[in-house]
């Protein structure tokens, strides 16, 4: 079991993008920035980044001779596997409250850290996190893992060639995050996307294996036109097939209207994330959702291993 409490090892910052930060000590965390002071700060998903201290150390035992801040990270802590940790995960350290929202991170550049070692552990060792209590952190100051239990976290994606050029507004997205809302689930994320298969890959993956979320709903691109290519992207990254969610929608919806055969829509599995593709109209997303929605928080709690197989629940 992984450890649940750390101490602060340093509280790094540099206002300039592109630097290596520094040790201060103690900084202000504001939940509509970040670390106070920080360049790298602003209202998205990625305002503070830590790393575990062991981690480092053990890093440093190879010869890599790397001080606090070169690795870009705000906060160093003693005591806890950070990578152990699922997205979603709180983080108490006095009076501010943490989120993780990533873990690992793409490198597009070797660093100088890299250059020298031919490694580097930031990508695949380094978390982020979003602010959601404002506070002080300081060094010495104890750091403690939230125990309480983790919503569902939903990310949606709109599949748009117009929407992304701003040609059309994206009103599925909307309807999508209103209804995952108000059956409890957490949105992390709603972005939009053109109609192209590699983004639309990238943008599964990132969701699945980074961010890590339960749920991913995509809306568009699911017709027959030659840029409607959301199922083959969704294929091309899925470990599994769950063939009953996408049946489910279309035998619903064609006691609505009989072009509901002509949707391609598919839902996958990769890893701990279920993805389910839904049409692009907000009318046929509202209809979609309806049918499934009651049914998919089961399917991803024992994905999560949090509930039993319904064959179990019946014996």
């Amino acid at each position: 079991m992984e450890k649940r409490t750390g101490v602060v090892k340093a509280v790094c910052l540099s206002d300039v993008r592109g630097v290596q930060k520094k040790n201060v000590e103690r900084a202000r965390f504001q939940t509509t920035w970040g670390m106070e002071g920080d360049a790298h700060g602003g209202d998205w998903h990625r305002q503070v980044s830590l790393l575990s201290y062991d981690k480092v150390k053990n890093f440093n035992e190879l010869g890599a001779g790397v001080s606090h801040g070169d690795f870009g990270e705000n906060l160093i802590v003693e005591g806890i596997d950070f990578r152990a940790l699922p997205p979603g995960t709180r983080l108490q350290c006095g009076d501010c409250v943490l989120e993780l929202t990533q873990i690992g991170k793409e490198c597009h550049s070797h660093c100088q850290i890299y250059h020298k070692m031919g490694d580097c552990i930031m990508p695949r060792e380094g978390v982020f996190a979003r602010v959601v209590r404002d506070g002080t952190i300081a060094v010495g100051d104890g750091m403690a893992v939230v125990d309480e239990p983790m919503p569902l976290r939903a990310a949606i994606l709109t599949l748009s060639d117009k929407g992304s050029k701003g040609e059309r507004d994206d009103q599925s997205g909307p309807v999508i995050a209103e209804m995952l809302e108000s059956a409890r689930y957490r949105v992390v994320a709603q972005n939009l996307l053109p109609d192209e298969r590699s983004k639309i890959e990238a943008s599964l993956v990132n969701f699945a294996d980074r961010r890590g979320v339960d749920l991913i709903l995509t809306t568009g691109g699911t017709g027959f036109s030659r840029r409607d290519v959301t199922p083959e992207a969704t294929i091309a990254v899925a470990e599994r097939m769950v063939p009953g969610i996408a049946e489910a929608i279309r035998a619903h919806s064609m006691q609505i209207t009989g072009r509901a055969m002509l949707s391609r829509g598919v839902a996958v599995i990769r890893g701990g994330t279920l993805i389910v593709n839904l049409p692009g109209s907000p009318k046929a997303v509202r209809e979609s959702l309806e049918c499934v929605l009651p049914h998919l928080a089961h399917g991803i709690e024992v994905l999560r291993g949090d509930a039993r197989e319904c064959a179990a629940i019946e014996e």
